[in-house]
């Protein structure tokens, strides 16, 4: 068990529809980065939020899951986020946690932004976006999950749950709000991660990533459209003695998910 985790995560801009150019941004970030267990990229770090997703996908075999485990050996570090994958005839939006040695674990969104018309070319995620990683175990969530709060309703005991995002400016304080609620409500760290710049359909993004303790109170946040590497370090030993202070979980409700 290892007691404190470093996190650091990535709040920058992305270039529309182009890995190979998103890629080789996010390598220069990397240079910076001296220490961290886990290291985190918004949603669709190589493409911006397209709904494009033939023409974008890749399998996990690709360039961009190979140039993650690469540079997750080179950090020695879990390096996350998400990106257009596509398995059979589905494509999936899927958050993926890569080690030295692979994939570690992965996730595919299961509320699909309907406003966005992501529904239509995504499949919706059905896993439930958990494993654990050095005695933690970590829930995975990606951007539209976030207002769903019985998805990410903490019935497993989870430690940290994270969110990448596209998160536009507009609905900004929506972002800030559910991010604390998702803390307090489920007594565990919670991590958001959110892209900044304009997209290819004029949409913006402020970013305002943030790393949040059990009571809401955060741990490290990022000045607003400024490109940033957003780190704080996480205790487990004090999570569990104010879950042991303060026994919310105990009285949650029981339900089960269809």
């Amino acid at each position: 068990m290892q007691t404190k985790l470093s996190l650091k995560a990535l709040q920058i801009p992305l270039f529309w529809e182009d890995s190979v150019r998103n890629r080789s941004q996010i390598e220069k970030l990397f240079l910076d980065i001296k220490e961290a267990d886990i290291v985190l990229l918004p949603e669709m770090f190589t493409t911006g939020f397209t709904m494009n997703a033939t023409s974008v996908a890749e399998t996990m075999e690709g360039p961009s899951i190979q140039w993650m485990q690469l540079w997750a050996k080179q950090m020695q570090c879990v390096l996350g986020g998400s990106l257009v994958i596509k398995e059979g005839t589905s494509i999936f939006n899927r958050f993926v946690m890569v080690d030295a040695h692979g994939v570690l674990a992965h996730y595919d969104k299961r509320h699909t932004f309907t406003l966005a018309g992501e529904d239509k070319a995504y499949t919706s995620g059905t896993n439930s976006g958990l494993f654990e990683f050095k005695g933690w175990k970590i829930c995975l969530r990606i951007c539209y999950d976030l207002r769903f709060p019985v998805w990410s309703r903490n019935t497993e005991n989870y430690d940290l749950l994270i969110y990448v995002a596209n998160w536009p400016a507009p609905r900004i304080k929506a972002w800030d709000i559910l991010l604390q609620a998702r803390a307090i409500e489920n007594m565990s760290y919670v991590v958001g991660v959110n892209r900044i710049g304009t997209d290819e359909k004029g949409l913006n993004y402020s970013g305002h990533s943030g790393i949040y303790d059990a009571l809401g109170t955060p741990l490290g946040t990022t000045q607003e459209n400024k490109e940033e590497i957003l780190n704080a370090t996480v205790d487990y030993s004090e999570l569990q003695e104010l879950r042991k202070q303060l026994r919310f979980l105990e009285d949650r409700d029981n339900f089960d998910l269809y």
